[in-house]
């Protein structure tokens, strides 16, 4: 699909509700799916598509997590819902009124597994209509019952699925949401756009937009759990005056430490990319952007052990991590031991589990000249039963 203009498609993606059905410690919409919090999915789709800006109805109180699971995507705004699904699709919609796009994409966080097909179909619609949704035909008989009876055969032609996202031309659907009476509250925004009196056309929807509801969805999603997966990675920062000399979580006396964003602990920032890897997470950049202020100078401890969160959340344990630290100065060998207890901690994993090594270049290149440290890792992960 051609990326529609920024100002033209923006989205309104509904995650206000408390997803108890799905039991955990956090709202459905943030619990982990395929090792992203399951807001991410749809979110990232649509940014990839050209849409923007995107507004994320969160709950109240749940801002940092929204933050957090959201983190890097461009264009992302929040806004906090209301008691109702329709209630808070009226204030992701209030919230884009100052940036009056031309088109909006209304849609459930609980979707993920949204493509650029049924975007670029529903954009497409809206050339023609005011308003335009994802359908899937009834496929299975349907019947009507009563107290546990079968009842009366349901012909099933022209009847559909109806799913999300929903699109609209932007001043129409809003004026429709302000108009509302409220009496009672819509099945979707098509109902809301139909008593404006606004035609809603029919695309083509996908099987795969399945609405994830209970925890048994949160586990089963789909893919196919190898019992081992390795990750990889790499990273690189430079020595400059005046800095401290972090190496997996250890603070070393050095005439020179490593610049960077963080406390630019070359050694995790490659173990984390190592486990991100593991379990197809991104990279460290995805979870705490250096153009975010909030982890200039942060410990990367914290950036570890959100790794070790989302390994968990995928269904995995750690197996074992090597970081190998290349340099010509300072010495590694006499802080080894510490590193690894160190990283064992962070990970709560057995040390047994964790290697640290060291080596040079044999003084060729920027390691070699002193200008700089890498490091890098892999890690291990295994299925847990």
């Amino acid at each position: 699909m051609n990326a529609p203009s920024p100002a033209s498609v923006a989205a309104v993606v509904v995650a206000a509700g408390q997803g108890l059905r799905a039991g955990g410690t956090v709202p459905k919409q943030f619990a982990l799916w395929r090792g992203k919090p399951l807001v991410r999915h749809s979110v990232e789709a649509l940014a990839k598509a050209g849409v923007s800006p995107i507004v994320a109805v969160i709950p109240a109180n749940w801002e940092d997590t929204a933050v957090e699971a959201l983190a890097g995507v461009p264009g992302v705004r929040f806004v906090h819902g209301a008691a109702s699904r329709q209630g808070s699709v009226r204030a992701g919609l209030e919230a884009l009124a100052g940036d009056a796009p031309g088109h909006v994409l209304i849609h459930d966080a609980a979707r993920p597994d949204l493509s650029e097909a049924v975007i670029a179909a529903l954009v497409a619609a809206l050339e023609g209509q005011p308003g335009a949704i994802p359908v899937l035909p009834v496929v299975d008989s349907v019947v009507r019952g009563a107290d546990g009876l079968r009842g009366a055969f349901v012909e099933r032609d022209g009847l559909y699925r109806v799913q999300t996202p929903q699109a609209f031309r932007f001043d129409a659907i809003l004026a429709a949401h302000r108009a509302w009476d409220g009496a009672a509250d819509a099945g979707d925004d098509a109902a809301v756009a139909e008593a404006a009196g606004l035609v809603v056309a029919l695309v083509p929807g996908d099987e795969r937009l399945k609405k994830v509801t209970f925890a048994e969805d949160l586990k089963d999603d789909g893919m196919t759990h190898p019992a081992v997966r390795t990750g990889m990675g790499y990273d690189v920062h430079r020595l400059a005056e005046g800095e401290e000399l972090w190496l997996c979580g250890v603070k070393i006396e050095h005439s020179k430490g490593l610049a960077g964003h963080s406390d630019a602990d070359v050694a995790i920032h490659a173990l984390v990319d190592a486990l991100l890897g593991a379990v197809a997470a991104g990279d460290i950049g995805d979870h705490f952007p250096p153009s975010d202020p909030q982890w200039r100078g942060a410990s990367s401890d914290r950036f570890l052990a959100h790794a070790g969160t989302l390994v968990a959340g995928a269904g995995y344990a750690i197996g074992n991590v090597d970081v190998t630290i290349i340099c010509e100065a300072p010495r590694i060998g006499p802080h080894k031991a510490a590193m690894r207890a160190r990283l064992a901690s962070i990970l709560a994993i057995d040390i047994a589990a964790v290697s640290v090594k060291a080596t040079t270049t044999e003084r060729l290149g920027f390691t070699g000249r002193g200008e700089g440290i890498a490091a890098q890792a892999v890690a291990t992960v295994i299925a847990r039963g």
